[in-house]
């Protein structure tokens, strides 16, 4: 039979700790037991976790895109998610989201969104926007076709503005059924001739 001496531990243990005098840092070992990380095999069911935050609506329909302000690009942005603008951008911006220019960027190009919000400066066309909002200070060098369009007071605005028609009647000022129409005239013209 081997008995084995073990050296004593320099560090001491934590029942011979003096309490932490004022001007000391606290021991990083918890004085209380972190219940949080524990896994409990007893009766006691372990405390649930706090549930996270339900997204905001612009979360659940798709991420937001920035150019930030230091920024200045040129292309072409087409997609589906929303589009904030901080920088310069020159060329046609299509998505399927919301786009935001914000106060001292400037877009310069064509624009298609469901919602476009310009505090800023944008020179081009918007076309079948679902809603088009012009804030103080804002301004818009170009025409304008959408659902609603509001204008905030001290905004500027050179160009046609066109709002208040349904989808089906911008799609058909925009061109879109103009070839659909002449098709079905043609197909008239032809049966009568006949």
């Amino acid at each position: 039979m081997a008995i084995f001496n073990s050296p004593p531990s320099s560090t001491p243990k934590r029942e011979n700790l003096p309490p932490n005098q004022p001007g000391q840092p606290e021991s990083a070992l918890g004085k209380e037991p972190d219940v949080r990380n524990e896994i409990s095999f007893g009766s006691t069911p372990a405390p649930k976790p706090a549930a996270a935050p339900a997204p905001r609506p612009a979360e659940r329909e798709g991420k937001e895109s920035l150019i930030a302000a230091d920024l200045s690009i040129e292309g072409k942005i087409q997609g589906a998610g929303h589009i904030r603008i901080a920088g310069r951008f020159k060329g046609d911006v299509q998505v399927e989201g919301d786009l935001t220019v914000e106060v001292g960027a400037k877009v310069t190009g064509g624009v298609r969104a469901r919602k476009v919000v310009i505090a800023g400066e944008l020179e081009g066309n918007i076309e079948s926007a679902t809603r088009v909002e012009l804030l103080e200070g804002g301004v818009v060098v170009g025409d304008v076709k959408a659902g609603t369009v509001t204008v905030a007071a001290g905004a500027r605005m050179r160009g046609q503005v066109e709002f208040g028609w349904d989808e089906k009647e911008l799609a058909k000022a925009n061109g879109k059924s103009d070839k659909a129409d002449k098709a079905d005239f043609n197909k008239a013209e032809a049966s009568t001739a006949a």
